[in-house]
C-alpha cells in the first residue's frame, strides 16, 4: 500500500512540473453584446404585418363572439323580468345555454387558432432573427451576446436590439 501512495505522490509530482514548464494560454477579454430578443422581433416589420394581418382574418370570428356575448346579456335581462310566464323562462333558459356552449367553443377554436398562427410566424422569425444574430455578432466582432432578460446591469452602448431589428428589416422585408 505504501508503494501504491509512493506512485501516486510521483505521478502528481511529475504532472505538476510539466505543468509549470508548459506555457500559459491567456485567454483575450470577450466582447459582449446584450440583445432584447422578444423586442427585436416584435418590431420588426414583418411582425408587424403578420400581427395586422391575423387581426383582419380572426376579426369575423370576434365579431361573432361579441354578437354571441350581447345576446346572452339581452337573454339575461330579458329572464330577470319580474312576471315572466314559466314557459317563456325555459325558453330562454334553453337559448342561454345553447349560445353559452356555442359562446365557448367559438372562443376555444379562436383562441387555438390564433395561438397555433402565433407560434408558426414567431417560430419563422425567431429562426431568421438567431441568424441576423449571429452575422450581426460577426460584422460587429462580438463573441458572445446575452439576452437582457438574464442581465442585471449593462450600459446601453452595449444593447444590439435596434441594430438586431433593423437588420431583420433589411435581410427579410416585408412583403
Amino acid at each position: 500500500m505504501f508503494s501504491h501512495f509512493r506512485s501516486v505522490s510521483l505521478l502528481v509530482a511529475t504532472a505538476a512540473i510539466v505543468a509549470s514548464r508548459l506555457p500559459a494560454q491567456e485567454i483575450p477579454p470577450a466582447k459582449v453584446a446584450i440583445i432584447n430578443l422578444q423586442m427585436a422581433v416584435s418590431q420588426t416589420q414583418e411582425i408587424k404585418k403578420d400581427i395586422a394581418a391575423m387581426e383582419a382574418k380572426y376579426s369575423p370570428r370576434q365579431k361573432a363572439i361579441e354578437s354571441l356575448q350581447k345576446d346572452l346579456q339581452e337573454i339575461s335581462k330579458e329572464g330577470a323580468a319580474p312576471n315572466l310566464q314559466p314557459a317563456r323562462q325555459a325558453d330562454l333558459q334553453a337559448q342561454f345555454t345553447s349560445k353559452q356552449k356555442q359562446l365557448q367553443r367559438l372562443q376555444q377554436d379562436l383562441q387555438a387558432d390564433v395561438d397555433a398562427e402565433r407560434q408558426d410566424v414567431l417560430g419563422h422569425v425567431g429562426r431568421q432573427m438567431s441568424e441576423v444574430v449571429k452575422s450581426l455578432a460577426q460584422e460587429k466582432g462580438v463573441d458572445v451576446i446575452i439576452e437582457v432578460s438574464n442581465t442585471l446591469f449593462f450600459k446601453p452602448a452595449l444593447d444590439l436590439t435596434t441594430a438586431a431589428t433593423a437588420a431583420y428589416d433589411k435581410a427579410y422585408p416585408a412583403k
